[in-house]
């Protein structure tokens, strides 16, 4: 009797509940698709400011105008948050050539990795070995190693249906290539560009050197993935060939910079905070339009889409733009670091990392209790032909927040074009849909309207 007494009070409560969200998502994404924002502000910050570079002057723009533009959506609360970031700058453009005889050059397309140091004054001329990842230099030795450039030539995986899957299986030897070189005596490295179609664009990204000290390090570079192939190509006809690269960057000391953070404060339980967010900086070589300025711009419109349809959150919702997240993560971390020293409670943190493209759902990183709430509102989403709620990654920027308790979400959108762009100069605005982008900033909204809406527990909180 009790049983039937409880279906009977709640289940219309439920199915107006239900009907509540429909409406509520039908008039997120007619707002994002017929009034929308995110697209005029991607281009101005692609094409007024341009690329972002971690410490450069485009990136002090580039905060000066989205806390201007936070401020102008009439929020509770907008402020600059101070982290102290790296300063790498490129230099001049990079040179380099395949030298097959003496004096028969093929001039080839290459960009320095970000933080190399550059080469030695007139270039950097020598012998090259082409390796299949960062694991065959230990096969190889110092022996065959030794006083030359080495070429990390291994692809990105072509039949992996996840290109992130792809990308991080090759990752390595941009990152760690050089400071593993060195340990077998290379002069220099050559990797080539994390793109899974062929063309002449070099595609940056950062490297690390680890602990090396400053005198040991070796210039290191990307080619394009079409003269990576002729490279090894040349390699193979004849393995005495020489190659030359010039590249002048330059590292100084620390500067400091800002994420930029804006807030609605929540109506029932402001101490609970939702944060959703991508990061300000960008490389240099395009101007960052899909990494991540589309993710900057369809955060920011999460909160003016909240206000644009009257809904009042209970939690706090927060925006953070983060810095440094191409080279370093201090934005990430600092924000995490003062979190934790205020004893700031984060219920969920979403970001938007892998471009601007076609919305296809998301990834979480939560328990299976938390995942199984998430996943009933999975119909909800299914008209707007968003069908990928999937336990997994979430993004790099929210990464510091994790802690057991908050679900951490990255927005997924189609992946199969993002690597054509990914940190090479084409990374433009005119490679972003309007629409495309739009759908995105809806659907990001409409899932931080329902975290915010019922949380994680499974009884109603009461205000005491």
């Amino acid at each position: 009797m009790k049983k039937l007494f409880y279906l009977f009070i709640v289940f219309p409560f439920l199915l107006n509940a239900q009907q509540e969200d429909v409406s509520q998502l039908k008039d997120i994404y007619e707002q994002s698709l017929t009034n929308g924002k995110s697209y005029e502000w991607l281009d101005y910050l692609s094409n007024q400011i341009g690329g972002r570079l971690s410490g450069s002057l485009n990136a002090e723009r580039a905060v000066e105008y989205t806390k201007k533009e936070l401020e102008a959506l009439g929020l509770d609360r907008v402020w600059l948050q101070p982290v102290m970031v790296p300063k790498w700058t490129r230099g001049v453009k990079e040179y380099a050539y395949i030298e097959s005889a003496p004096g028969k050059t093929t001039p080839v397309n290459i960009c320095a990795l970000g933080g190399s140091v550059a080469t030695p004054e007139g270039g950097l001329r020598g012998n090259i070995v082409e390796v299949n990842g960062v694991e065959e230099l230990q096969v190889l030795g110092k022996e065959k190693l030794e006083g030359n450039i080495v070429f990390f030539n291994k692809p990105m995986q072509a039949n992996l249906i996840n290109t992130f899957e792809a990308y991080g299986g090759c990752v390595n030897q941009r990152y760690q290539g050089a400071q593993e070189a060195v340990k077998y005596g290379a002069r220099g490295v050559i990797v080539r560009s994390l793109n899974l179609r062929l063309d002449d664009l070099p595609h940056t990204g950062s490297m690390s050197y680890g602990d090396l000290p400053a005198s040991e390090r070796i210039p290191a570079a990307a080619i394009s993935t079409k003269d990576a192939e002729l490279l090894s190509t040349m390699l193979k006809l004849d393995p005495d060939i020489y190659f030359f690269f010039s590249q002048k960057c330059r590292v100084f000391p620390d500067v400091k910079s800002y994420n930029v953070i804006g807030e609605i404060t929540g109506s029932e339980y402001p101490e609970e905070i939702i944060t959703v967010g991508g990061h300000l900086d960008s490389w240099d070589l395009g101007d960052g339009a899909h990494d991540d300025g589309a993710g900057c711009v369809q955060s920011m419109e999460v909160l003016r889409l909240l206000k644009e349809t009257g809904y009042r959150p209970k939690r706090t919702i927060r925006v953070v733009l983060f810095m440094n997240e191409e080279n370093g993560l201090r934005g990430a971390r600092k924000y995490a670091e003062v979190a934790a020293e205020k004893g700031e409670e984060h219920l969920f943190a979403l970001e938007s990392d892998s471009g601007g493209f076609t919305p296809r759902g998301f990834s979480f990183d939560c328990r299976p209790d938390q995942f199984e709430k998430i996943e009933a509102w999975k119909p909800l989403f299914e008209p707007y032909l968003i069908h990928y709620f999937e336990r997994g990654g979430s993004g790099a920027d929210i990464g510091p927040l994790k802690n057991g308790e908050t679900v951490l979400a990255g927005l997924r959108p189609d992946s199969q074009r993002y690597f054509d762009h990914h940190h090479a100069a084409n990374d433009t605005f005119e490679h972003v849909n309007k629409r495309e982008l739009e759908l995105g900033a809806a659907t990001m909204t409409s899932l931080i309207y329902l975290i915010d809406k019922y949380g994680f527990s499974n009884q109603p909180k009461i205000k005491g």
